[in-house]
């Protein structure tokens, strides 16, 4: 984070979703839903947001499968809103394209590019781009190796691997505005995914999509202590988390809105991976002040994200927009209320505990 970063940095993302309306199983286009994103990265700019992170994703119902591209359109009409991939899946991709991809963005917006780098909770990447599942783990390793050595190196000596071809004395262009480019580290709350970002001292991501977030405290731990261990200093480390939720001008009005849309997403991807369908019931528990629903008025998800700072000393939000294709009026009200309501409360009242 730069000099004069928020003491908590408050943003958006999303995997651009163009799932059917619940009621009327209407669709939006992949072309609207991507243009839709640039004005909202416009937007979330406009009312004080300081980031926006949009998801790789290899399906039918997401049209984020280049971030880099719809960033690099945001670029140019903005000034300030950091642009990140949430995530890029790293493991599928080539790091020499992926450090290329972001350099160009971080070139375009001088200096704003952020790569969040993940090995993908979807798969359909692996067989898109011919690769095999059962290197899952080794595929995200080796990458990662290489895409820090190329931020560290203009020329890359790379001696190969059992997935990569050696590069010997190569340059990769063009080169980041910073040194070096941001690499955050995305986990779903692998103990693995804690310590490797600990020992590199790189910053850190949680995706908090159910439960109680505050489970998330022994793995920040396990982060911390990877770090110190290899010298790091733990104290500047970032550490952020990705979470679903929905802003509107009152809780009920926010509960009732998100629902359906939240519950036909949940419970599509739910049938693919053998989760229970979520009820209504089970959905108004996650929106408790301890669930890892964000779905308020502002001064509730403002008070949630408060609490989340205490128990994992998070310095960044994520709030996942929209879950299922909402109507685009309500999910540009719920930006401007994050930007305009939630985070001010959010950074004066953190201001206010840690004076």
């Amino acid at each position: 984070m730069g000099e004069h970063t928020p003491v908590m940095e408050i943003g958006i993302s999303t995997f651009l979703e163009t799932t059917p309306h619940p009621l009327t199983g209407e669709k939006v286009s992949h072309a609207e839903r991507l243009r839709r994103a640039v004005e909202e990265i416009v937007l979330a700019e406009q009312v004080g947001l300081d980031v926006y992170g949009i998801g790789e994703h290899h399906r039918a119902d997401y049209a984020a499968s280049a971030p880099e591209l719809v960033l690099a359109a945001a670029a140019p009409l903005t000034k300030r809103i950091r642009l990140s991939s949430a995530v890029t899946v790293l493991s599928s991709n080539d790091p020499v394209r992926v450090y290329q991809a972001f350099s160009t963005v971080d070139g375009l917006s001088d200096g704003r590019a952020e790569i969040m780098a993940g090995r993908g909770s979807f798969i359909e990447s692996f067989p898109l781009f011919g690769y095999d599942l059962n290197d899952y783990d080794d595929l995200f390793d080796e990458k990662l190796e290489l895409l820090l050595k190329i931020r560290e190196q203009e020329k890359v000596n790379w001696p190969g691997s059992k997935h990569r071809p050696a590069i010997v004395g190569k340059g990769v262009y063009p080169r980041a505005v910073q040194e070096p480019l941001p690499v955050w580290i995305a986990s779903g709350g692998n103990p693995e995914s804690a310590v490797r970002a600990g020992m590199l001292g790189l910053p850190i991501v949680f995706a908090i999509i159910g439960g109680m977030p505050e489970r998330f405290a022994p793995l920040v731990e396990l982060y911390k202590r990877a770090a110190a261990k290899a010298g790091h200093d733990p104290s500047k480390l970032q550490i952020a988390s990705h979470s679903h939720g929905f802003v509107a001008d009152t809780t009920q009005l926010a509960a009732d809105t998100f629902f359906p849309y939240n519950q036909s997403q949940m419970n599509m991807i739910g049938r693919e991976r053998g989760w229970p369908p979520m009820s209504r019931a089970s959905y108004d528990a996650s929106r408790d002040i301890r669930g890892a629903l964000y779905v308020g008025d502002p001064e509730f998800v403002a008070e949630k994200i408060v609490n989340l700072r205490k128990q994992l000393g998070l310095t960044r939000f994520f709030l996942h927009l929209d879950v299922g294709s909402m109507p685009r009026e309500e999910v540009m009200h719920a930006i401007e209320l994050l930007g305009t309501k939630v985070a001010p409360i959010v950074r004066k009242e953190i201001a206010r505990l840690e004076a």
